[in-house]
């Protein structure tokens, strides 16, 4: 560390924390009578959500919450959520957003590791906690949530969440807190082992805001989110904050449509009938959403969305674009906020034809403002930026967890060398445009030469007859391990391996894909195994498909 001139602030110069409740300012300063939507269920202005934070942050201390406490989330996503985003780190409390779709034991697990003190919990849900009653440790009490009139419960419930933001005080005094406290946690979804805690800071999360919030109005073309837009997530809010857009969208005090329970005719409907622009989603609910009823009746045009979770295969992606679905992608994880980079398009790379411009959009980007990433091999050392050389990808940025709670071995691991692992093979181009090839677990091994499961899982999506494909490595006595392709067809179409060897053909003839790359074994299912995220689950088709 250098020795650099630090001068002193004046006596009585205020130190200005980072915290949450600062991107809560200019939404109700300029858009008061904006709209916050809730499904078909309900809306209203800013200048109310204002005023419900308030009150639920009143609500929480009278139930005992102190800060440093950590407050339970299960909610689909809905304005309670929203609200819960502000009033709980704003008290100076620790929210985790619990994974619903988690098995009922890892949720357990997660509960008892964040020592969840509070649990808000929708109704959906309370047979789940009353299944988990006895085995959470530090659990004291229960706020429900109901969208119909309650249910009988046998949980110790405090009271229902409107009933109880009616009686509470509409005013209340946030303080100022060190903005290095942690606001918000949640568990990722690994394929081994327990669940891992990622946490994060008051500060990290309103740097992350303001770094996404200029990234999406000033995206390369063209913008992305601006005040005129209307907002509606696609990726649940107990995954990596939605991606952090909520805080994005109140910042700039946009309209926002939450839509309950994901159920794509619901998503399509409200995308038409609140004038959604922007939405960001994995690419299994992107497919879903094109397939569904309201899907194929619907105009799509002028519907912004960026894909991120898994990747997005070229197939895919040309469908979508031609419905009029503008497609980008973002890159990032769990432990990283979650952005690092997003699709960055030229004014010559938009006056492309649509075909030509799919390719270029389903790149993993450029990474954003104020991120350091590399690429490098086994010893550390840079690759070079040659779009062919790979290695792992690796990061800085001011918003990264700092470790796993509670875990500092793996904590160390994920840092090893002072950068961050992300475990994710890529390349860089001479554009300085990032591309992941695989998961390095997932890289697929044969010969002493590597396959990328995601370039063949895009290739083969270009075929008209796939609906979905997945590729995983599976071992094979001579070469070590073989590619192995799951395909679901396209409703009234049936192929076979030889129909999909002869549409791989043409990009082994034009030298885009090795002969010994194309899989000798596939096999044509109903439907592709998913995480709870919604991203294709690699591990449990390599235990249920091994040859």
């Amino acid at each position: 560390m250098i020795n650099t001139r630090v001068i002193a602030p004046a006596p009585g110069a205020y130190s200005y924390p980072l915290l949450i409740k600062r991107l809560l300012l200019s939404g109700v300063r300029y858009q008061p009578g904006q709209e916050i939507v809730y499904a078909d269920k309900l809306r209203y202005t800013y200048t109310t959500l204002m005023e419900r934070i308030q009150r639920l942050a009143n609500v929480l201390v009278e139930a005992g919450v102190k800060p440093g406490d950590t407050v339970a989330l299960l909610d689909w996503d809905s304005h309670r959520a929203l609200e819960c985003f502000f009033a709980v780190p704003m008290i100076g409390a620790v929210l985790h957003t619990v994974n619903v779709r988690l098995s009922a034991e890892q949720i357990r697990y997660t509960m008892n590791h964040a020592e969840d003190r509070l649990v808000l919990v929708h109704d959906d849900f309370l047979p789940l906690m009353e299944q988990l009653q006895g085995e959470l440790q530090t659990v004291e009490g229960f706020i429900r949530f109901s969208d119909a009139e309650p249910c009988a419960t046998e949980l110790p419930v405090l009271g229902e969440y409107e009933a109880l933001l009616a009686a509470a005080d509409s005013q209340h005094e946030f303080p100022d807190f060190d903005e290095n406290s942690l606001a918000t946690l949640f568990y990722t979804t690994g394929t081994t082992g327990n669940p891992k805690g990622v946490y994060f800071t008051h500060r990290q999360l309103v740097l992350h805001t303001l770094n996404e919030l200029g990234t999406l109005a000033a995206c390369g073309g063209e913008p992305l989110l601006r005040s005129g837009d209307v907002y509606m997530p696609i990726t649940p809010m107990f995954h990596v904050h939605a991606w952090g857009v909520p805080y994005v969208a109140t910042a700039l005090g946009i309209k926002q449509v939450y839509p309950g329970r994901y159920e794509p005719n619901q998503l399509v409907r409200l995308f038409r009938e609140e004038q959604v622009t922007f939405s960001h989603c994995v690419p299994t609910l992107l497919q879903m959403m094109l397939d569904c009823e309201e899907g194929r009746k619907t105009e799509l045009d002028g519907w912004k969305m960026v894909i991120g979770g898994s990747a997005l295969t070229q197939g895919l992606a040309a469908r979508a674009s031609a419905r009029g679905i503008q497609i980008y992608c973002g890159y990032g994880m769990s432990e990283t906020c979650p952005l690092l980079c997003l699709t960055s398009l030229s004014r010559e790379d938009l006056a492309l034809p649509l075909e030509q411009q799919v390719p270029l959009r389903i790149n993993a980007g450029v990474p954003i403002p104020l991120v350091d990433l590399r690429i490098v091999d086994e010893q550390g050392h840079d690759v070079a930026h040659d779009g062919e050389s790979l290695g792992e990808v690796v990061v800085r940025a001011p918003w990264l967890t700092q470790g796993y709670l509670k875990e500092p071995e793996q904590g160390a691991a994920l840092w090893a060398g002072g950068w961050m692992h992300t475990g994710d093979m890529g390349c860089i181009n001479h554009r300085g445009v990032l591309q992941i090839r695989d998961r390095i677990k997932d890289v697929i091994k044969t010969g002493g030469e590597w396959i990328s499961s995601v370039a063949l899982e895009s290739l083969i999506s270009q075929h008209p007859g796939v609906d979905s494909v997945a590729v995983v490595g599976v071992a094979d006595a001579q070469w070590g391990e073989q590619p192995l392709a799951l395909v679901v067809c396209v409703a009234g179409v049936q192929l076979d391996q030889k129909s999909l060897a002869q549409h791989l053909q043409q990009f082994v003839d034009n030298g885009s894909l090795n002969k010994w790359a194309v899989p000798r074994h596939v096999r044509f299912v109903d439907e592709i195994p998913k995480t709870s995220v919604g991203k294709i689950n690699k591990k449990l088709i390599r235990e249920t498909h091994a040859l």
